[in-house]
């Protein structure tokens, strides 16, 4: 399993404090940002897209994430996601770090640059439906 270091992990989550300066939220007024680092070493950053049709908005986490798989990552040890208050990844950002590694770190952090909470991507969605359910 990945570990960091304390100074990993803080990095991680001003990256994604950084970030979240550039979302795009006028609807809900609050912005996410992420930071993903991929096994290589190279760091992805997201933020949540919002859009006046709700259902085409789309979450830091996954875009940090299909922005490094569309540049050839596929594995990742860690990510940051920083909302104004601490909140937690959603379900569907939860399904699609469970679908590039269960032991994917995931710091979770706040608009002052605060690391309130690591745990994994296991831990965020215990019995995760995962690429092995689907081999014969």
């Amino acid at each position: 399993m990945p570990s960091l270091t304390e100074q990993e992990a803080q990095m991680l989550v001003e990256l994604a404090n950084e970030a979240r300066r550039r979302a795009y939220a006028p609807y809900s007024s609050y912005p996410v940002g992420a930071a993903l680092r991929a096994k290589s070493g190279r760091i992805f950053t997201g933020v949540n897209v919002e859009n006046a049709a709700y259902p085409a908005t789309m979450c830091a986490e996954r875009i940090a994430i299909f922005k490094a798989v569309s540049e050839g990552e596929r594995e990742f040890e860690a990510i940051a996601v920083v909302t104004p208050n601490g909140g937690s990844p959603c379900g569907g950002c939860r399904q699609v770090m469970a679908e590039f590694g269960l032991d994917m770190i995931v710091l979770i952090g706040d608009a002052e640059g605060r690391l309130l909470q690591q745990t994994t991507a296991r831990d965020l969605l215990p019995g995760a439906f995962t690429p092995d359910h689907l081999k014969s």
